[in-house]
């Protein structure tokens, strides 16, 4: 042993053999187990927030058990939005200070997606599990854009949600004409105005969890706050060139008084659908679903003279479903194309 260590000091290596080495492998060449944790213990919760990195949850979806919690290591980049239901391990208690971890996300029953133009090939999801979409638009101060609302049914049709109009400052101009102008389509519509409380829009969000989105100034953080008396939201204040200032500047969902959550999202300009296909659209519309199988390979379903042979059309011939419904259908086909269809109304 002697004569191996002077050796060894002499850096004489041979002498050394097997026993004295010591081989400790890279970090990139240890091997791996594919197994990961059960978490048989997560709880599961519904995220109503989310903060730099940090997810406001609600254990069982109970307004009264806030937590805060982090995205676990092993979900690496998978996205977690407000409104998915997750599995949650940790401390769950919600003291101040106290950190839980996100496991998994459910899967989801309905989601809107939104990109950032029709070109965008990044989708990004704004809200997850949401049973309604209410679309809030004003009746003037803004005018109404129906290109904008166009666009927001077709993202609802296309993520499993339904559709809801949401006409705001009714005290200024009548909302008839825009009615009119969406009857084809058979949605639902709500008519406020700031001196008087929506009337069926409480029963209508009661035990649900409903979206909002519109266009800033439109009056949707009044409608928040006057559904949700505790919001303290700020109200958007109008420019004088028409477009409101960003009141809500990330999603977060609020409890509803009766039961329920509507979900505030931020003021958005643009509502990109390079995600969604025409086949999503019509498949929306059952009267016309199975007709658009019979269509040509790429069809487009605007008829004659982009698309002669539509299949579509013979539906109306057939006294199936009426022209207004498909002249419906139609216009947000083209919405989706980026079409100039935007229709502002005389008011």
């Amino acid at each position: 042993m002697h004569e191996r260590t002077t050796g060894l000091a002499r850096n004489d290596w041979s002498k050394l053999d097997e026993s004295d080495v010591r081989v400790r492998p890279g970090k990139g060449t240890r091997p791996r187990s594919k197994r990961r944790p059960e978490h048989a213990d997560a709880v599961n919760a519904m995220v109503i927030g989310k903060d730099r990195g940090r997810w406001t949850c609600a254990i069982d979806a109970d307004p009264g058990q806030v937590i805060t919690a982090m995205r676990a290591r092993e979900m690496g980049r998978t996205p977690v939005v407000v409104g998915d239901r997750v599995g949650i391990v940790g401390d769950v208690s919600g003291k101040p200070d106290t950190l839980a971890r996100i496991i998994r996300v459910d899967e989801r029953t309905s989601s809107l997606l939104r990109t950032a133009d029709d070109t965008d090939p990044f989708e990004r999801l704004v809200v997850a599990n949401a049973e309604r979409l209410l679309i809030v638009t004003a009746l003037a101060d803004p005018p109404p854009r129906t290109g904008f609302i166009d666009r927001c049914i077709v993202a609802c049709y296309a993520g499993g949600v339904e559709p809801v109009l949401c006409l705001t400052k009714a005290d200024l101009a009548s909302p008839d004409e825009l009615l009119a102008g969406y009857a084809g389509l058979d949605i639902p519509a709500i008519v406020s105005r700031f001196d008087e409380t929506p009337e069926g829009l409480a029963e209508m969000l009661k035990d649900r969890v409903t979206a909002l989105v519109g266009h800033s100034g439109v009056g949707k953080s009044t409608l928040v706050n006057r559904l949700v008396p505790n919001a303290d939201l700020a109200v958007g204040v109008v420019s004088g060139v028409g477009k409101g200032r960003h009141t809500s500047v990330a999603a977060v969902a609020l409890p509803l008084p009766d039961g329920g959550w509507v979900i505030d999202t931020p003021g958005v300009r643009s509502f990109g659908l390079a995600h969604v296909t025409a086949d999503d659209i019509v498949d929306a519309f059952e009267e016309f679903a199975e007709a658009a199988e019979e269509c040509p390979s790429g069809c487009g379903h605007l008829g004659p003279p982009e698309d002669p042979d539509c299949a579509l059309d013979d539906v109306v011939t057939e006294g199936r479903a009426g022209a207004e419904r498909l002249a419906s259908l139609r216009r947000l086909l083209q919405s989706r194309g980026g079409h100039e269809v935007t229709r502002v109304t005389d008011a």
